[in-house]
């Protein structure tokens, strides 16, 4: 099967993918009879996986997610998952951890398609280094996708209603297989004439409706533009942290990671630590999903349509310094602090290597979305590396 044959059809909408996909070789693991651990999900080392009285796997060698034992801890992350078909080809096809797309309180529509295009840089290796002048200048997107594969991710956050979601999402946590573990993304929503304070019990109450789907974790996204075009919520780290308090008191002892766009400044990073680590409301950060750049076509114009998207995030290859930039800079911080988090590492992840470098600087655990797209086989060529 071809690499450039991805589970996320970018030629087609969201609204298309969301109805007919996945593609390609998640398809065909969907028509599968699953094996008794869901495909390729046994032990990359140790014994094969046994369940416990309590369901869950307790086999030597095995890993952990946020208190969930994994088989090993690498997977998708908020993305290209957007339903509970997405999240079981992928279990089957061997991703351990399988995100569900960012749900809100509320549907909310999807950015006008193209939402995807190839992204190239100048750069040599292709990469996009936070702060560099490319990024307001213009950075060449098109529809030449090539390997290593970077792309822009301009869906705006779409999301079903709660009455669609939540029954869709208590089916993908049944589907995890063992040693596999659902994890789920969401996000408050602001609205014209919403309160500050109105937003934070957003975010409460989309908590809320993920707790009663059983979920056993979850992750808050505050690094996609939900404060309005090219505004991170991330990038109020005191706002952050209210609001994680609002949550946990709505979840109480469930494991919270936050989803973290890069943030430059070491200050600021910390600051984000301690308001919310600190305060006893987060277990974990994830991070980065995109950077931030101007895209425009092969005459210099506005690459994507539509008001407001003149800047895309962009991930794949090209983000994999600046997510290891942010992977150590985190585990010194919580070296520094004393603090105990989990550090899931995302950016780039497009081979055994890059899982590996991302475990070097400190990553508890490792997420692909662009590279797993691309490379159904992402996962299982990591562990057959895992020696």
């Amino acid at each position: 099967m071809s690499d450039f044959e991805p589970f996320y059809d970018v030629k087609h909408s969201y609204e298309d993918n969301y109805e007919q996909g996945p593609f390609g070789a998640f398809a065909e693991a969907l028509k599968a009879t699953p094996s008794v651990t869901s495909g390729d999900s046994s032990p990359y080392e140790g014994e094969p996986g046994k369940k416990t009285s309590d369901g869950v796997v307790g086999e030597p060698g095995s890993a952990a997610f946020l208190g969930q034992p994994v088989n090993l801890p690498f997977g998708i992350p908020a993305g290209p998952l957007l339903n509970s078909r997405f999240t079981t080809a992928a279990f089957r096809m061997g991703f351990d951890l399988a995100t569900y797309k960012t749900v809100r309180s509320r549907a909310w529509g999807c950015n006008p398609f193209p939402n995807v295009l190839a992204v190239h840089p100048k750069s040599a290796d292709g990469s996009l280094t936070p702060g560099s002048a490319e990024l307001d200048e213009g950075v060449l997107a098109d529809t030449d996708y090539e390997q290593p594969i970077s792309i822009s991710n301009s869906f705006g956050v779409p999301s079903q209603s709660p009455d669609v979601w939540q029954p869709d999402m208590r089916a993908a946590i049944a589907a995890a297989g063992l040693g596999q573990v659902l994890v789920p993304s969401f996000q408050g929503s602001r609205v014209e004439g919403m309160s500050e304070e109105e937003y934070i019990a957003d975010h409460a109450t989309t908590a809320r409706l993920i707790k009663e789907t059983g979920a056993k974790l979850m992750v808050m996204n505050t690094s996609c533009p939900n404060e309005g075009h090219n505004r991170l919520l991330c990038h109020n780290p005191l706002l952050v942290g209210r609001i994680t308090e609002a949550v946990k008191q709505e979840i109480g002892d469930i494991p919270l990671m936050v989803k973290l766009a890069y943030i430059p400044s070491d200050d600021d990073l910390e600051l984000m630590v301690r308001s919310t680590v600190g305060h006893g409301t987060v277990q974990g950060f994830s991070t980065i999903n995109t950077i931030s750049a101007k895209l425009v076509d092969a005459n210099g114009n506005q690459a994507l349509p539509g008001a407001g998207r003149y800047r895309s995030g962009v991930c794949g290859n090209a983000i994999r310094g600046a997510g290891l930039d942010m992977v150590a800079r985190l585990a010194a911080i919580r070296e520094k602090l004393g603090l105990d988090f989990k550090i899931n590492g995302v950016g780039g992840v497009v081979s055994p290597a890059d899982y590996q470098a991302y475990r070097n600087a400190g990553a508890d655990s490792v997420m692909s979305a662009t590279g797993a797209m691309w490379d159904a086989e992402l996962a299982r060529k990591i562990k057959s590396s895992i020696k």
